[in-house]
């Protein structure tokens, strides 16, 4: 497991975390307290990645994608359950970096099952300016 700790000025040390843990692709499964930064991290990947479109939570829409390259998922309002009933995992198998905001550790394993490769980032508080990233592999 890896921590950083970083301001928001700082978000591409974790980006480049998950590139070198991820440098084809694969799933990002972010976990952390309402408004810890999961759709701001996401937001940095999208810039990371020259991304010029503007990167908004997908909690109503369950999913939203910029480009052809990210791909942003939460999974809070409606379960694990209702996003395998509508066949997003084989989303999730498609190239390019799929950010899935509270994933837990069902979604680990059956990514794990299927083969998938993916990340966990845990986010904290754990400084006034600043949030803590444990990146480890799922």
């Amino acid at each position: 497991m890896r921590t950083l700790k970083c301001a928001l000025n700082e978000l591409d040390r974790v980006i480049g975390a998950v590139m070198d843990a991820l440098p084809r692709g694969g799933v990002v499964i972010l976990q952390g307290d309402l408004a810890s930064g999961k759709t701001t991290l996401t937001k940095a990947a999208a810039k990371y990645l020259g991304i010029d479109e503007p990167v908004t939570s997908p909690t109503f829409s369950l999913q939203q994608r910029y480009g052809d390259q990210l791909f942003h998922y939460d999974i809070y309002n409606r379960g694990i359950e209702h996003f395998l009933a509508l066949g997003l995992l084989e989303e999730l198998e498609k190239p390019g970096y799929h950010f899935v905001e509270w994933g837990d550790d069902t979604l680990v394993d059956i990514l794990r099952l299927a083969g998938i490769p993916a990340i966990v980032i845990e986010i904290e508080k754990c400084a006034q300016d600043a949030r803590c990233y444990k990146v480890h592999h799922a």
